[in-house]
């Protein structure tokens, strides 16, 4: 069921629109001890601002690494709140220009702190100010055209940059070793994502059965994100259909109208699945091949279906294209063909 005004319909996607950040922005921990998971990043930043903190100084810039929905922007602004200081917020497709970026580094306050999401989409030239700009404190303002053009060096308060990237291996050496401190975040553990959603089915005052959370938490793919939007979707079919509590049987006949199965696939994953294991017998088959048996375009399947199939172990990707693993046929209730595929046969 399309999110009205989302470009991604599925429940089960770990990206935002603008309609799930503002619904996510109430379930939000304000503080570090709130977070849930990520326990070894949680520990280490803690560290690095109660240093910070207790020398009175900006602490470090902070690289998050790790998949969508994880927590990132959450930790940004955990960050801004347990040094006290303001959160500064844009991302790396929206400065396009080193000049922008220059604008937005020159009004910062002292401690302040700057979040870029999606940083290793900065223009290269904005990249550039920003090494110096981090190490030096400084930003040089270029004043003029051609032969007589000067570069003033201004200089900037102390501040401390939170980068977050779902793409590591994309940011340039230069950059990526200007953070003194770097995160990356795992998935969760079903147990972690039941405590997420517990803490978030108080937040919206509705019961929550603890079977329920683990049925959810179960189909969540391992990211809180998706977790609170099947929580949401939960929480509106007890409201309409059932008697307004979250029980095993109102989740799982919720999650059963949005398509989502108990491993957490929706249409598009099981028609890949199906796809592939029907008909084309296990596979290998193209990418082009499969998105045209499934109508949907190869970069579809290639960034939304596949990463998660893969990490599941139901898809494998092979130098002559994707094949079915031995889980695929199980979860589909499919024997595989007698002779089996070349990977297996």
């Amino acid at each position: 069921m399309p999110a009205p005004g989302g470009d991604d319909p599925s429940l089960v996607r770990s990206a935002a629109d603008d309609l799930e950040r503002a619904a996510e922005a109430a379930l939000r921990p304000r503080r570090l001890e709130e977070f849930v998971g990520q326990r070894v990043v949680r520990e280490q930043l803690s560290l690095v601002l109660q240093a910070a903190l207790g020398r009175g100084r900006a602490p470090d810039h902070v690289l998050l690494s790790g998949p969508p929905g994880l927590g990132k922007t959450t930790l940004a602004m955990i960050i801004a709140a347990e040094l006290g200081a303001p959160l500064r917020v844009t991302s790396g497709p929206a400065i396009q220009h080193a000049g922008d970026l220059a604008a937005v580094l020159s009004s910062l306050d002292e401690g302040e702190v700057l979040f870029l999401d999606e940083i290793h989409r900065l223009a290269r030239p904005a990249e550039e100010l920003l090494y110096v700009a981090m190490e030096d404190f400084r930003v040089d303002v270029v004043v003029g055209k051609g032969a007589g053009a000067s570069a003033i060096p201004l200089s900037l308060p102390p501040f401390t940059v939170v980068g977050a990237t779902t793409r590591a291996g994309l940011l340039p050496a230069p950059l990526r070793d200007r953070f003194g401190f770097t995160g990356h975040l795992d998935f969760y553990s079903s147990e972690e994502l039941e405590r997420v959603l517990v803490r978030s089915a108080g937040l919206l005052g509705v019961p929550l059965a603890t079977d329920a959370a683990a049925e959810i938490a179960g189909r969540s793919r391992g990211t809180p994100r998706i977790a609170n939007r099947l929580l949401r979707r939960v929480r509106d079919w007890a409201q309409v259909r059932g008697d307004g509590t979250l029980s095993l049987a109102a989740a799982r006949a919720a999650l059963e109208v949005y398509e989502v199965d108990a491993l957490g696939l929706d249409r598009l994953d099981r028609a890949v699945l199906t796809a592939l294991c029907t008909r084309f017998g296990g596979g290998p088959v193209g990418l082009t091949t499969l998105a045209v048996a499934v109508g949907e375009e190869p970069e579809t399947v290639e960034t939304v279906a596949e990463p998660f199939l893969v990490r599941e172990g139901l898809v494998g990707r092979t130098p002559r294209g994707r094949v079915a693993m031995p889980g695929a046929w199980a979860h589909l209730g499919l024997t595989p063909p007698a002779a089996g595929n070349t990977l297996f046969g």
